[in-house]
């Protein structure tokens, strides 16, 4: 997909998207922002993940669990500091922008995305579950330039155009359909044109991967909306009508993960 001529959609917020840009390019204030399209009240656990995923993100004994790097790389088949460096590296070696993490991750995903914050660096990190977001502060070192919210993906509380960066490491594959829909449709929204999004996830496996058929029978049994992404591609889960400049996709490990980059 692409652009409209002119680079940036062509709306009544041309100006102010431009204006942004600038201000962040010169370290200069940014001129106020609109107030964010979605109530800022507490948000409940969705009912898809106190249903589905309460045994791997809600209850306290899951947390103790998974919280082990060595079981996250299990899980992902030796992978996760592959997959991690992946999506991280996307960001560069430094980063010198506000970025937007959405959803807590196990392991050590987060502090490296903190290790690498230069001085005009920040990050924001969301998750709907308070039990996460809890875990995740004990990991983390105390940091102004680091801020936790308590928000769900489907219906963030920032601005427009609020970010440079924003990831999604394995949170898609654990959606329904239309929450995945909506999670999207907030990261676009709160990205600023000419901003990244960098999605890493679950995509079908070649015809020969020996963990096809293994890991069609573990998403069926435990990830039911997993099996999404199998049969679709992310790309077709974008909201109608919002242009792209780029969206380039990858795949490792015999395509069972995949990496795609959307440059709004």
């Amino acid at each position: 997909m692409s652009r409209r001529p002119g680079g940036y959609p062509q709306d009544k917020n041309n100006k102010r998207i431009a204006d942004e840009t600038q201000c962040r390019k010169h370290h200069c204030p940014l001129p106020p922002q609109k107030p964010p399209p979605h109530p800022t009240s507490t948000p409940a656990i969705p009912a898809y993940l106190q249903d589905t995923y309460w045994w791997a993100y809600l209850h306290p004994n899951a947390v103790r669990l998974f919280e082990r790097e060595w079981l996250v790389n299990l899980i992902l088949w030796g992978n996760f500091s592959r997959l991690r460096n992946w999506a991280l590296d996307v960001l560069g070696s430094r980063i010198d922008h506000p970025v937007l993490q959405i959803a807590c991750v196990y392991g050590n995903f987060t502090q490296r995305i903190a290790a690498r914050l230069g001085e005009h660096g920040k990050l924001d990190v969301v998750d709907v579950a308070p039990i996460q977001l809890a875990n995740l502060r004990r990991k983390l070192p105390a940091d102004p330039r680091i801020r936790l919210h308590h928000q769900d993906s489907s219906a963030l509380h920032f601005p427009d155009a609020s970010f440079d960066s924003t990831l999604l490491f394995f949170l898609l594959h654990e959606q329904p359909a239309g929450v995945r829909r909506a999670t999207l449709s907030e990261a676009m929204r709160v990205t600023r044109p000419g901003g990244k999004i960098v999605i890493v996830d679950y995509h079908q496996p070649k015809a020969g991967n020996p963990l096809r058929y293994i890991m069609q029978a573990v998403l069926r049994m435990l990830e039911p909306f997993a099996l999404d992404l199998w049969q679709q591609e992310i790309a077709a889960y974008l909201p109608s009508g919002v242009p792209v400049s780029s969206l380039v996709k990858t795949t490792c490990f015999g395509n069972l993960y995949q990496k795609i980059v959307i440059t709004v």
